[in-house]
């Protein structure tokens, strides 16, 4: 359960920049209308994405028996050639180097390589030379949609090295973990090859180390956005683990898992006035996904659940919302309710009094008990525990 003493600075938080009522004004009128006609232009545009996707992974079968793809907590880059592959997983703190080789020198060398290549590369060299992006940035975007180039951001560099890496230290790193001993060996699917592969553990704090990128632009824009600095980094490391490249298949992009067409286009019309889609490129560059993510934390917490008084009650249903929706939250709290349409069951207003009869615990295990689905209910568990961590380690 979430400590009262993280939530009870929003007892003085008021609306930051507009006012609700203007931000309300701002969700009337013809947005809705615009809306509709850019999610119908984005789900052209995302079918034409899933069809290069399904291209790119028969191209990768080929050469591969799996043949992997980035997922949220995974970062997964293939050689030009496609027979080469890092893999870091984020939640394992793990990074995987495979190859497909003829001989264990010619593994070796490519092995070294690809390894160098991954400790050292940054976010905007991954946008420019990942062969997936190449292929995804030749579709037309829909007419509107804000897209702009990823900033060159360290990924792994700052966990695994002290201070900035010479070509001395990475070539001692790449030799420590790329020997005849750790080189695992199996059956290729390509004729006369097999498939070399090592392991690298990355450092176990790496995941904290990870959360320190961060740090100034979170406290900005949890300041800004007049929410817990702990809230922010919880939903981060619960949403990708802190990876930038971060990719699930609804899709959302980035740290916080941002959707261009629900979260992404509310907060951007919230933040800067403006009825937008954001695209994929976007939301990879870390200072644009946590702005958009903590202004829509700032939505769910101060428009969709205002109703809620008690502000710790708030937070537990915000956390949830921020994984299903605030239509799910009024949901659990509305679903037993026989005199209501299934339409109005999803709505806050015939909820409310009911969260605000309940103390917060109570709020918590109803929302644990009644919430539609398993993985609602995992995440606000793992949110509110790692909100606790956060708060230790970065105060409110």
């Amino acid at each position: 359960m979430i400590k009262t003493s993280l939530v009870v600075a929003l007892l003085s938080f008021s609306v930051f920049g507009q006012t609700l009522e203007e931000f309300k004004k701002e969700q009337l009128g013809g947005y809705q209308e615009y809306k509709k006609s850019q999610e119908e232009a984005f789900a052209a545009y995302k079918k034409a994405q899933m069809k290069a996707f399904e291209e790119y992974k028969k191209e990768i079968s080929k050469v591969w028996k799996d043949p992997k793809l980035s997922t949220k907590k995974e970062w997964v880059e293939y050689s030009p050639d496609k027979k080469t592959r890092t893999d870091v997983d984020f939640a394992k703190e793990e990074i995987i180097v495979e190859t497909i080789a003829k001989s264990e020198k010619e593994a070796q060398q490519k092995l070294k390589k690809a390894l160098a290549k991954v400790v050292l590369i940054d976010t905007k060299r991954v946008q420019e030379s990942d062969p997936l992006e190449k292929k995804l940035a030749k579709i037309k975007k829909p007419k509107g949609i804000v897209d702009k180039p990823v900033r060159a951001e360290p990924i792994l560099a700052p966990v695994i090295f002290k201070s900035k890496p010479t070509m001395q230290n990475v070539k001692k790193f790449v030799n420590q973990h790329v020997t005849s001993k750790k080189v695992e060996v199996e059956k290729s699917k390509v004729p006369h090859a097999n498939v070399y592969r090592v392991k690298v553990q990355l450092p176990s704090n790496t995941t904290i180390k990870r959360s320190k990128i961060y740090e100034v632009r979170v406290r900005r824009e949890a300041k800004k956005q007049n929410i817990p600095v702990p809230l922010v980094f919880a939903i981060m490391h619960s949403e990708s683990s802190f990876n930038p490249r971060a990719r699930s298949h609804i899709p959302a992009y980035g740290l916080m898992q941002i959707v261009p067409k629900t979260a992404g286009m509310d907060s951007y019309n919230y933040l800067y006035h403006k009825k937008r889609l954001v695209s994929g490129r976007y939301l990879y560059d870390s200072t644009n996904n946590i702005t958009l993510g903590s202004a829509y934390l700032h939505i769910l917490y101060y428009s969709y659940l205002r109703k809620i008084k008690n502000p710790e009650s708030r937070l537990y249903c915000t956390i949830a919302a921020y994984n299903t929706g605030a239509g799910n939250i009024a949901y659990a709290f509305n679903r037993y309710k026989s005199n209501l349409t299934r339409r109005q069951k999803y709505k806050m207003k015939y909820a409310a009094d009911d969260i605000n009869a309940l103390t917060p615990k109570e709020v918590y295990a109803k929302l644990m008990k009644d919430l539609r689905w398993d993985e609602p209910k995992h995440y606000l568990k793992k949110v509110s525990k790692r909100m606790a961590i956060y708060h230790k380690i970065y105060g409110l």
